[in-house]
């Protein structure tokens, strides 16, 4: 990603800044508006939209920026941009439509709106960089062959965990390794937590309860691990991933793994609890000829067969707008789904469900998602938890118990399960795309 500054060196030297929009303002929104406007020469974030509207300030004076201007229509912000002000507004389908913007950043988490962002983006031919693994991990095949219709591109950021995990992934295949495993480093993972056992730690952090118990339950890794295999074509060794408790360094787990599986799977996607160094990413690989096997020995990288190579480190919003970079400016995406869904995030319930009681959110108290290979997730009929928000549970369900269509009843209308219905037909028939609407 060297290349970039240059790039956009190049851009700020010529008065031609990338313009970017961003579709949500919260805590991670925030720091990607304030990394933007303060640090990326070459690029301009000029309007930002937000559900809250004084959320969207927030973001502009939090970076600095003091005038800007509440806009309601397209024409408002198209005129705003023109004329060099920063634009705050709550209709977020007016980024997606406004002349004077080049990328959009959607940071929403959020499954069903974000579905209406990305279409509509794509429908405009803007290219989007969504923060929004859970968004990705259950539709994100079917928005991935929208936007090459549309040709624009889709992708991952950099900074978050999937996004460096693809991009040391890239390098280790560009030195003649082939990579079988791509990890992820994690400080705890409990199923069983909830707004209330973290609420204190969301706190301290200025987060939300339920995202950060997204992130302890094991939902969010999931969610990570499951776009990271998609875009690879990598597979789970097991529902929900071996996930190794190791308080070693990462190096010292190349003899946890058998190679053969590995390759027998095509390689897998995987988390481990309490390496070192965390909270970082690696990657393991083999190389099939025994004189580079001799160099990586003596490089200190070990005899093999697997060979440990790790980022120490994600940085999040602080990476971001390199990805917006490598879109505009390359056409090269962080990462995207390679066609169809290998792995999916699949329902499980916290506690002991009821039969008529409606299911909550991500990182709440009803379920925690665990990854599946998509397979047995089509074979076994089993409800991604992408979907599962809104839910009325027809039957009762045990803890730990994964939910199936069959246990629920979808709420109606929603853009996100007609997505999924297609991107489930598309793939077991590469018909053509119909629109959706």
């Amino acid at each position: 990603m060297i290349i970039v500054d240059r790039a956009l060196a190049a851009r700020a030297e010529a008065g031609n800044p990338i313009k970017v929009g961003m579709i949500g303002a919260g805590f991670m929104g925030r720091g990607i508006a304030n990394q933007i406007i303060n640090s990326v020469p070459g690029m301009e974030l000029v309007a930002i939209s937000n559900r809250n509207l004084e959320a969207a300030k927030r973001a502009y004076l939090e970076a600095g920026i003091e005038e800007f201007k509440a806009t309601t229509t397209v024409t408002e912000l198209e005129d705003a941009i023109a004329h060099g002000n920063y634009a705050v507004t709550e209709d977020p389908l007016s980024l997606c439509r406004a002349e004077g913007i080049d990328a959009l950043i959607e940071v929403t988490g959020a499954v069903e709106f974000g579905a209406h962002i990305i279409m509509e983006a794509i429908a405009n031919r803007k290219h989007v960089i969504m923060m929004n693994a859970e968004l990705d991990g259950t539709i994100g095949p079917i928005l991935k062959v929208y936007a090459d219709k549309a040709g624009v591109i889709l992708s991952a950021c950099d900074g978050d965990q999937p996004g460096v995990q693809m991009n040391l992934y890239r390098f280790v295949k560009s030195i003649g390794l082939t990579p079988l495993l791509c990890g992820n480093i994690k400080g705890l993972q409990d199923p069983y937590r909830n707004p209330t056992t973290q609420e204190a730690f969301a706190k301290r952090w200025g987060q939300k309860p339920h995202m950060v118990t997204s992130f302890a339950d094991g939902t969010k890794i999931s969610f990570e691990q499951a776009i990271v295999a998609n875009a690879t074509g990598m597979k789970v060794a097991k529902r929900g991933m071996l996930g190794y408790n190791f308080n070693g360094h990462v190096d010292e787990m190349t003899n946890m793994y058998d190679v053969e599986q590995l390759k027998e799977l095509g390689g897998i996607v995987d988390y481990v609890v309490g390496a070192k160094p965390g909270p970082g990413v690696f990657v393991f690989a083999s190389h099939d000829d025994p004189k580079q096997r001799h160099y990586l020995n003596l490089y200190k990288l070990g005899e093999g067969p697997l060979y440990s190579f790790y980022t120490p480190y994600h940085l999040c919003h602080f990476e971001v707008p390199m990805s917006v970079a490598r879109a505009v400016l390359f056409k090269d995406y962080v990462l995207s789904p390679l066609g169809a869904p290998v792995v999916d995030v699949v329902t499980t319930a916290k506690i002991d469900l009821k039969a008529g009681e409606t299911l909550d959110g991500i990182g709440y108290y009803m379920t925690y998602g665990q990854c599946e290979n998509s397979q047995i997730v089509q074979e076994q009929n089993l409800l991604p938890i992408g979907l599962a928000e809104g839910c009325r549970l027809k039957r009762d369900i045990p803890k730990d118990g994964v939910l199936t269509y069959d246990d629920v009843e979808l709420p109606q209308g929603r853009l996100c399960d007609k997505l999924r219905s297609e991107q489930n037909a598309y793939f077991a028939s590469s018909k053509p795309l119909a629109a959706v609407k």
